[in-house]
């Protein structure tokens, strides 16, 4: 999984990947050649005095030098350029990834777990990334090319290579063998804390008024200690690696000097090549170390890997269609609006909707239509499946049975820009983004002009506390609106789609957090608006007050419709409308 991410990923830099081999390739060869300069001035110019030899050899050392550093430099700053690129292209294609993500794969995976994704198993296979291009090639290169000096230097010493090398690759693969399953499930863990530090930001309100402060700090330190367990795990294979490695080599040195100073001493080994093959033995150290650090992230980024694959290979269940079904779409729609059919019309024929491995469906035989000029009204109980059905609109969902069609046209076979245009939605819970209070409400139409802000703005009845604020349009939001309160976010919501002029507005209990007077008032402005501009409105809702002057209702019941009319209607022919109705109000008032 991790070599067929980083394949795709690293394709478009295939030419700063040959820089980055042939840079360390000149500095491995360079590396390799400098402890032979350094026998060389030891055997033939200090020992015999010759000055020449060792200041000119001398200057060819330095210049060796200056090439190993600026070949290690330059190989440095391409490898971290190539790996920041596959870091940014990573978190683009995740990030456009699951803005195609239907509710459905969301709930899936989960916020949190989407953010760590995005964030921490990015940078991890980044990380691998940097190591590997500054390593991948120096590193066997210096293995093999330490290994073919030193012999060159000495052959009887170098066996001592055949039993000291296959014990450090030993002692490597016993650590590693552990890894995968602690990295795996350090990640989970990870997505543990984010959830949990997520839920209790978001939630600081609800802890607070419940005085759950010390239960959260328990539940929260629950989880950051089971991340600290796994991490201490790591930590101790990491520091059991190191000093198992060290004491390979030093028992390796040990035993080279104590042969070496034995050949010395009967004249087959001059002093300059024991210390270059010390100095050999050393970067095969410096090589097994680069490796094993370099072995050390390959868990963690496979893990990682497999997690951004994941997402990547997760398609929408909100499949947009075919260019060619599309183009068929847009036609169709220009032809019946030709024949003056009605853009916002919305017909719901047959719907249902499962979600998977369910035993029962949310909504099953799904009959509706709501006309341009219009209010078309969704009540029933809790859990009845309103929200679900306005969602099969914007294809937030898309039907498991039956067909949504707009203006004609089946929403599925819509070009998802068109449907955008065609509806808009305002949420259960408004969100706005941090910026300003122009910011969001040009989010659906940024060539807005201030006048039709300010018109959205009466209309939704927001006018006055906008109009209040010192910087007007220009006003602050914070992420999510948390610095207005629900009334304000509400209507901040409903002018953003008011704005926006869609041929179908849908409103999902959008007036719940507003007083009695702002919830009449906007409804009757909100009715001379899209009467004028002739669009069809659809309004789910919980209060009664909201929806009984609507000119169609329907009432829904464990996912089915079991009535259809207008309030008086309902009122006197359908048990299960009287039943909420009068949980809410009175006889004399309902009628």
């Amino acid at each position: 999984m991790l070599i067929r991410l980083l394949g795709a990923q690293l394709r478009p830099y295939r030419r700063l990947l040959a820089l980055a081999v042939v840079l360390q390739l000149v500095q491995t060869l360079a590396t390799l050649y400098l402890p032979t300069l350094n026998a060389d001035i030891i055997n033939n110019g200090v020992l015999r005095g010759e000055t020449d030899h060792i200041l000119s050899t001398g200057a060819v050392m330095m210049a060796v030098t200056v090439l190993q550093i600026g070949s290690a430099g330059a190989a440095v700053y391409v490898g971290a350029r190539v790996a920041m690129g596959v870091g940014r292209d990573l978190r683009s294609a995740v990030f456009s990834r699951v803005q195609d993500f239907s509710v459905r794969e969301m709930s899936h995976f989960g916020t949190a777990s989407l953010i760590t994704r995005t964030t921490n198993d990015v940078q991890q296979v980044q990380t691998l990334t940097v190591l590997a291009l500054t390593v991948l090639v120096a590193a066997p290169l210096t293995w093999v090319g330490g290994i073919v000096m030193a012999v060159n230097q000495d052959p009887p010493l170098s066996l001592l290579l055949l039993i000291f090398i296959p014990l450090l690759a030993g002692v490597v693969g016993l650590v590693l063998r552990r890894m995968p399953k602690l990295f795996r499930g350090m990640q989970k863990r990870i997505d543990n804390v984010n959830r949990m530090m997520r839920e209790q930001i978001t939630g600081i309100r609800v802890i607070r008024a419940f005085v759950r402060d010390e239960h959260e700090q328990e539940r929260y330190g629950g989880a950051n200690q089971e991340l600290m367990t796994v991490a201490l795990r790591v930590g101790r294979l990491m520091a059991l690696m190191m000093p198992s490695v060290i004491l390979v080599w030093e028992l390796a040195t040990v035993t080279i000097i104590w042969f070496g100073g034995h050949r010395i001493n009967s004249g087959d080994l001059q002093a300059g090549s024991l210390i270059a093959f010390l100095s050999y033995l050393m970067q095969i150290l410096m090589a097994v170390m680069m490796t094993l650090f370099l072995l050390m992230q390959v868990p963690r980024a496979a893990v990682s890997a497999e997690r951004i694959r994941e997402v990547l290979d997760t398609e929408s269940s909100v499949v947009p269609p075919s260019p060619s079904v599309s183009a068929s779409a847009a036609a169709s729609v220009t032809a019946l609006h030709g024949r003056g059919a009605e853009p916002g019309r919305l017909e719901i024929r047959g719907a249902g909707f499962s979600y998977p491995g369910a035993e029962e469906p949310v909504l099953t035989g799904i009959d509706l239509t709501a006309g341009p000029g219009r209010t078309t009204a969704v009540i029933g109980s809790t859990g009845s499946g309103k929200t679900t059905l306005l969602n099969l609109v914007p294809r937030l969902f898309d039907a498991t049975a039956g067909e949504v069609r707009i203006g004609g046209v089946d929403v599925r076979e819509m070009n998802p820009a068109l449907l955008a245009r065609t509806v808009g939605l305002v949420p259960q819970k408004p969100y706005l983004f941090s910026g300003t209070v122009a910011s969001n409400l040009r989010y659906g139409k940024p060539g807005a002009t201030d006048d039709e802000l300010w018109q959205a703005l009466k209309t939704a009845q927001a006018w006055e506390f906008v109009a209040a604020l010192p910087e007007g349009l220009d006003a602050p939001v914070s992420q999510g609106g948390g610095n207005l309160s629900g009334g304000q976010r509400q209507r901040l919501a409903i002018a953003r789609v008011l704005v926006a002029k869609p041929a179908l507005y849908l409103f999902d209990d959008s007036f719940s957090a507003l007083d009695y007077t702002t919830d009449a008032a906007l409804r009757v402005a909100l009715a001379e608006e899209t009467e004028a501009t002739g669009a069809t409105v659809v309004i789910v809702a919980q209060r009664v007050s909201t929806i009984r002057g609507a000119d169609r209702i329907v009432v829904l019941d464990q996912g089915r419709v079991v009535g259809t009319g207008s309030h008086e209607q309902l009122m006197r022919d359908n048990h299960t409308y009287r039943e909420i109705v009068l949980s809410q109000l009175s006889e004399e008032e309902a009628a």
